[in-house]
């Protein structure tokens, strides 16, 4: 264990586990800062003056000697129609956060059909996310549609034995590992949804890299679907921000309870901005991450077996996305230090993501591919799980 272990985790025996966790992430951090080799870097772990920087150069992107924004005017009703026209709905509304849009779109749904019930997964975002926020702020009621790790099917819509009104679908399935269904899986949910006469809310926070698994435009993709969401910062690298696209009729509403609901904010250009600049910069480049993350993903895989690793789960197998799990039969604490001590020790760091236990001797961690992924190879990548391993038998062995 290195030195910077031994004061921030073992040196204080009394410390408590809120306080022991909160030392990890710091060193994780700052390992991560001080890394010279990455798959990711976020946004969130930048300085201000990093974050700041995003806005570099968008005289290209927008008319920035255009008056601000005022109260959703101006630059925001640029960024409506822009994401409109990118997933072909008739308007879209801008929203300060995804759990409002969502929240937002369900409601009115719920007041035109008349149903409040809404179908979704139990590891959907609202569900494990949101602090009940369905419920106690707006009157929706969750029905769960399977309990399976991954999307419902077609058969279980149809065979739930209670009616909704809306089926909301969460594409890609983040906590069951970025899972997106096929094609013809998502059409026949979509269809059975409507035999049902619900209406079907896309929670497309990541949509914009489902492309390249459904080999479909996002247009395309959306039009399935009688409203979506979507997130400017998960993938787009934004300040953060929503949008809700739909029918013109229903944004009209949503816009009426997104002031009800608070998101009626005074200026938002900063964050809009960095919206428009992920949209120019970013989604043309989800592609060239969704490709490299299956490279990316074969090579830990790969890496881990020659390693002598006895069991490890990449999961999807070929991811969905350009992010996907990896799972290793470990103590949350171990498979954590060796990670930290990598980045630390050698300043590549393989998973910059914190590790998850999900049962005795079993963690989980998320890993992102992003532009800086683009820079390893696949024998780089099996190189560096070389150096993971190595000390993950040391602390394991230390445990």
């Amino acid at each position: 264990m290195s030195d910077a272990a031994e004061q921030g985790e073992r040196t204080v025996e009394d410390v408590p586990d809120e306080e022991r966790l909160k030392r990890r992430r710091a060193r994780r951090i700052s390992a991560h800062r001080g890394a010279e080799r990455v798959f990711a870097r976020p946004g969130f772990l930048d300085t201000l003056r990093e974050r700041l920087a995003l806005l570099d150069g968008l005289d290209e992107v927008y008319d920035l000697d255009e008056t601000s924004d005022i109260y959703g005017n101006g630059i925001v009703e640029a960024l409506e129609q822009k994401v409109a026209g990118l997933l072909g709905m008739e308007a879209a509304a801008f929203f300060p956060s995804g759990t409002m849009a969502q929240q937002v779109a369900l409601r009115c749904w719920a007041g035109r059909t008349g149903d409040p019930a809404v179908a979704l997964h139990p590891l959907a975002h609202p569900v494990l996310h949101e602090r009940d926020a369905f419920s106690q702020v707006s009157g929706l009621r969750p029905v769960r549609v399977t309990g399976e790790p991954r999307m419902p099917t077609a058969d279980e819509v149809r065979g739930l034995d209670e009616p909704f009104g809306a089926l909301m679908l969460e594409l890609p399935l983040r906590d069951a590992g970025f899972v997106l269904p096929s094609w013809e899986e998502l059409t026949e949910v979509v269809e059975a949804a409507h035999e049902r006469d619900a209406v079907v809310h896309f929670d497309g926070a990541r949509l914009w890299e489902s492309t390249v698994h459904f080999d479909r435009p996002l247009d395309e993709i959306a039009s399935l679907a009688d409203s979506v969401y979507v997130s400017f910062y998960k993938s787009l690298g934004g300040y953060g921000g929503a949008a809700l696209a739909g029918p013109r009729t229903l944004i009209d509403e949503a816009k009426a309870w997104r002031h009800r609901y608070g998101g009626q904010v005074f200026q938002q250009f900063p964050t809009v901005l960095s919206a428009l600049a992920g949209l120019e910069r970013e989604l043309p480049r989800l592609p060239d991450y969704v490709a490299h993350a299956r490279v990316v993903a074969e090579a830990l895989r790969e890496g881990f077996a020659a390693a002598g690793v006895p069991w490890v789960r990449v999961h999807p197998e070929r991811p969905h996305t350009h992010d996907f799990q990896v799972w290793l039969p470990y103590d949350v604490d171990v498979v954590s230090e060796a990670a930290i001590r990598q980045g630390e020790e050698t300043r590549t760091l393989l998973f910059t993501n914190g590790w998850e236990a999900k049962g005795p001797g079993l963690a989980f961690t998320e890993v992102y591919v992003r532009a800086e992924a683009l820079e390893w190879t696949a024998d780089g990548v099996k190189a560096a799980v070389a150096e993971f391993v190595a000390r993950l038998m040391e602390e394991a062995g230390g445990a």
